[in-house]
């Protein structure tokens, strides 16, 4: 089988030979990921773990052999593994995602990590907060504070109806509909609050370096999720005005872009908000900033 012939995978190819045959078309087309990428397509495919990957070469791909071979015509195109099987695992958990959504990447863990840091630091892990999570996507965020925080509430929003809707899915999944509210604003506009933490990802790449990107990026994730602006700090500037007279204490966490770390925290500086602290990526770049304001 030759890549011009790459749907053509049979019911009785067996997955070793499956999977031998993606890593080299994958490689071939320059996907750096290729092993990783094929074995995880075939685990999802087949619904096996990758135990059974290894142990069972001999087994045929049986009725699912036109399946695999769809997902190989979209990984070809550059099309991510986890938009192919609409899951994406965050922070020990599997989330769905959709075209509608950013791709969401271990990097965001980092705002996770440091979010959980300040509410330990602060003796409120048992506390009845209120979180926001502004831009909220496919509600990874939200739903994982709130289920690392089982005395918390939460309210997402997103100026996608559709991204919403994939939030409040997976809300639903994880059992957290009743804790969670959706709501279809900019920043956090109509929201009643206050709150006592407030997360955001928020689009950061320069207008600019949109059509430079990775095509796994620049064609698959929404664009409203990427496009910060021509600085790509438009959206900080916006998020930092959500705490002009604050009723309590107020932290807040954001992702940043690679080398925006000073900048965002200056552009909160000027409105009011003191810097609490940053976390690094695997990178060792600098990707979440805290900062916090006070009555």
């Amino acid at each position: 089988m030759t890549a011009q012939t790459h749907q053509g995978f049979e019911r009785d190819q067996t997955i070793g030979d499956a999977l031998a045959e993606m890593v080299r078309m994958f490689a071939a087309e320059g996907i750096e990921s290729a092993p990783r990428d094929a074995r995880l397509l075939l685990q999802g495919l087949l619904g096996i773990d990758g135990t059974a990957l290894l142990t069972r070469p001999e087994q045929p791909l049986g009725d699912k052999a036109a399946l695999i071979g769809d997902a190989v015509r979209r990984r070809l195109a550059h099309e991510p593994v986890t938009r192919i099987l609409g899951v994406r695992e965050f922070y020990g958990r599997e989330f769905i995602v959709t075209p509608d959504v950013l791709d969401p990447r271990p990097d965001t863990e980092t705002v996770v990590e440091l979010a959980l840091e300040i509410v330990r630091a602060n003796g409120l892990t048992s506390a009845p907060l209120q979180i926001a999570d502004i831009g909220t996507g496919s509600g990874i965020l939200i739903a994982t504070l709130l289920l690392e925080l089982p005395n918390a509430r939460g309210v997402a929003t997103d100026i996608s109806t559709a991204a919403l809707a994939v939030a409040e899915r997976n809300a639903k999944r994880l059992g957290l509909a009743d804790r969670t509210s959706f709501v279809a604003t900019h920043s956090l506009d109509g929201c009643a609050g206050p709150f006592d933490l407030i997360v955001s990802n928020p689009p950061y790449i320069r207008e600019a370096d949109i059509p430079g990107l990775e095509p796994e990026v620049r064609d698959y994730d929404p664009q409203l999720a990427l496009d910060g602006g021509a600085d790509g700090l438009d959206v900080y500037r916006e998020i930092a005005k959500v705490a002009r007279n604050p009723l309590r204490p107020m932290r807040l966490v954001l992702e940043v872009g690679a080398g925006q770390a000073s900048d965002v925290t200056d552009i909160f500086r000027a409105a009011g908000w003191r810097p609490l602290g940053r976390q690094k990526d695997l990178g060792g770049h600098d990707r979440a900033v805290a900062v916090e304001i006070h009555p």
